[in-house]
């Protein structure tokens, strides 16, 4: 069925408006240090270490599962200034092994190591070569995670063209007051995340593994994560797979746009399948369904419903949990179930158990844990400091510095504050991401940018917005990825693109794979959903094949849609 929602090419007034917040005023670059390669800093340390495995912690660990950790530099031009400790998980390889396969699952956000603990069993034929190894990213889960605290909120405000629409000055106070809130609760390792460091990390770990060369599995934004390891690291790479493929060129405002366009088709595509189903929470019509929605979600931001897991639920938390749950079919029936749950009983445990409790941006992680993942289990936001054995967690200085030493640990399952993932994802997509629009053109051009983004999705286009505009008042990020991570000399690399991928669309993969040169193989999946491997069977073969065996698929070859 067609939608009421009519696309429109972008006005000759949008595009200039994206074009004039892609080309703002420089500024402070953060971890603008990370250039002076030249000094070569002593971090034998770090690569000599090696990891001390043992039983897991937390709810229902699987019994086979071990959790250790690795010790990296908060600064790694400066690894004198202080550490980090980043939490690691592994199922042993059944077979002989070839040394350890790395996973990262998305995000930007995205904690690795609920995720191989409650959906392993995707990755089972993998430990017939490998150590199947996953970790905490910096900043995220049990990893000095960052936090925004009300941030997140004065964004949304900022961004939801109500009564404050004709004074952007007041939607910059507010996104000022943002940025301010995400450092005062994130302390000293919010000016060192980003995709380059987490790259050092990654090579870190691969060192502490005992492995020659990085074998990695990446998916979504762990593609991102995957080229920028090989533009570093061309030497050491392995058998690299990458599923979902980012984009390594677009501006976020470009990102945003693209995803809310996405995630809209994907709306539509489930609500034309819910209309034929009588269990369907918004009727049997789907131009009446999709208008149903709108409403829903701003009602809710209206009236929020109370929660059992903390802050109230709003039509944004909606809106973050069905964004989770478009990205798979096989989620379908679980996102009717819960809808029918809010819309008929004002329940809203169903939606809030999509995201695993609380507030959750449309980000792009493989899979979805289930509600008893004990990683999205934490009630409260409020700042703390990774505390060193044996000192309890202290808040943080009004405004940390970049020279500030944290303390050594992991956090406790219980202190990961609630809004984690959203923070991580903002902090990561703004650190990589070099344009930094002026006061002055966001003033001029919030309302056209608004309704650029509206009319990409009425339902997901404030949410993306939010995303893209957290970036303002927060230091200029690196220009790495954009200007250096291509023609990368390294072994055949595995892509996976996904036709009706709602997150990362097709041409991203092969975007990118132009990009990297020829040792990109670019797999075309002809299916739907975010990424190939979890949906596709014919996917799942190909890459466990490269992966276990370094069979490759032919260049541009495909796999069928599933029945």
């Amino acid at each position: 069925m067609r939608s009421t929602h009519r696309r429109r090419p972008l006005t000759g007034a949008a595009v200039a408006v994206l074009a004039l917040l892609g080309a703002g005023l420089p500024a402070v670059t953060a971890g603008a240090d990370d250039d002076k390669d030249d000094a070569r800093p002593d971090l034998s340390r770090f690569y000599d270490q090696r990891i001390k495995w043992s039983k897991c912690e937390g709810a229902e660990m699987p019994r086979d599962l071990r959790c250790g950790k690795v010790t990296v530099p908060l600064d790694y031009t400066r690894p004198e200034a202080g550490t980090l400790d980043l939490a690691m998980a592994r199922y042993r390889a059944t077979g002989d092994a070839r040394g350890s396969l790395l996973l990262n699952f998305g995000g930007p956000g995205g904690p690795g190591v609920p995720e191989l603990a409650y959906g392993g069993e995707d990755f089972m034929d993998l430990t017939k070569g490998y150590d199947v190894v996953t970790f905490d990213p910096r900043g995220v889960g049990r990893s000095s995670p960052v936090s925004c605290g009300d941030g997140t909120d004065e964004a949304l405000e900022a961004t939801d063209g109500g009564e404050d629409a004709d004074d952007p000055g007041t939607a910059l106070a507010r996104l000022r007051r943002a940025a301010a809130e995400c450092r005062e609760n994130s302390g000293p390792v919010l000016p060192h995340i980003g995709t380059r460091n987490a790259a050092r990390d990654l090579d870190v770990m691969r060192a502490a593994l005992g492995d020659k060369k990085l074998n990695y599995l990446g998916f979504s934004y762990g593609t991102r994560l995957g080229a920028v390891y090989a533009a570093q690291f061309p030497q050491r790479v392995g058998r690299m797979a990458l599923d979902g493929v980012d984009t390594l060129s677009e501006p976020l405002t470009e990102q945003g746009l693209v995803g809310a366009q996405g995630q809209q088709k994907a709306l539509e595509d489930y609500l034309d399948a819910c209309t034929e189903e009588l269990t369907c929470p918004f009727g049997q019509d789907a131009r009446s369904a999709r208008e149903q929605v709108v409403a829903l979600v701003d009602s809710l931001d209206e009236h929020p419903l109370p929660s059992d897991f903390g802050p109230d639920f709003t039509g944004q938390d909606l809106v973050g949990a069905i964004g989770h749950a478009l990205y798979s079919e096989q989620l379908w029936p679980m996102l009717t179930q819960a809808l029918n749950m809010l819309v008929h009983d004002g329940d809203t445990r169903g939606v809030m158990a999509l995201t695993g409790g609380g507030f959750a941006p449309p980000a792009t992680p493989y899979r979805f844990a289930p509600p008893a993942t004990p990683y999205r289990v934490a009630a409260s936001t409020t700042p703390y400091r990774v505390a060193a054995p044996g000192r309890p967690h202290e808040p943080p200085d009004p405004t940390p510095s970049a020279s500030a030493t944290p303390h050594d640990g992991l956090v406790d399952i219980e202190e990961i504050p609630l809004d984690n993932l959203p923070a991580a994802l903002m902090a990561i997509n703004c650190a990589d991401d070099p344009d930094r629009p002026s006061a002055r053109k966001i003033t001029d051009n919030l309302r056209d940018l608004r309704a650029a983004y509206e009319d990409a999705s009425p339902v997901f286009g404030r949410f993306r917005l939010t995303q893209v505009l957290m970036c303002y008042g927060r230091p200029a990020g690196s220009d790495y990825i954009r200007e250096e991570v291509r023609d990368v000399d390294t072994p055949k690399m595995l892509l996976v693109g996904t036709r009706g991928d709602p997150a990362t669309p097709y041409r991203w993969t092969v975007e990118t794979a132009k990009r990297l040169g020829p040792s990109a193989v670019v797999l075309d999946n002809k299916g739907k959903g975010h990424t190939g491997y979890g949906s596709s069977k014919c996917v799942h073969a190909k890459v466990d094949d490269f992966l276990l065996f370094g069979t490759l698929p032919d260049d541009g070859s495909s796999c069928g849609v599933d029945d």
